[in-house]
């Protein structure tokens, strides 16, 4: 697992390469969440995705891309003594919430 850099910041734009993919990451707050398109070599790969605590943004091998991409909240809230997770909001990006990297060895092999 690789960490993105992030910023708090509600529309950002990160180039990064993730397993031997140049990798562009739009990163956008709306009233409706937090989304992601991701672009490799200048092709989208995935557009639009909300961006959900622990659920994996690409998940299709068709689309080609080698990994996947899942946020995590590092900083879950307590509410009557259970963790509560949230989703991702740009406040919280490159702190409460990480952008994570999964190599694909990291993933089922049963994906489909």
């Amino acid at each position: 697992m690789l960490i993105v850099p992030l910023q708090p910041i509600p529309n950002q734009t990160v180039t990064v390469t993730l397993n031997d993919q140049v990798t562009q990451l739009n990163v956008y707050q709306t009233v409706g969440g937090l989304f992601i398109d991701v672009l490799v070599n200048n092709v989208l790969i995935i557009g639009g995705v909300i961006c959900q605590d622990l659920n994996r943004i690409i998940r299709s091998l068709y689309l080609g891309f080698s990994g996947d991409l899942a946020f995590i909240d590092n900083q879950p809230e307590i509410v009557y003594g259970q963790k509560v997770y949230s989703d991702p909001h740009y406040s919280g990006l490159g702190t409460r919430f990480s952008l994570a990297y999964l190599f694909p060895d990291e993933l089922l092999s049963n994906e489909g």
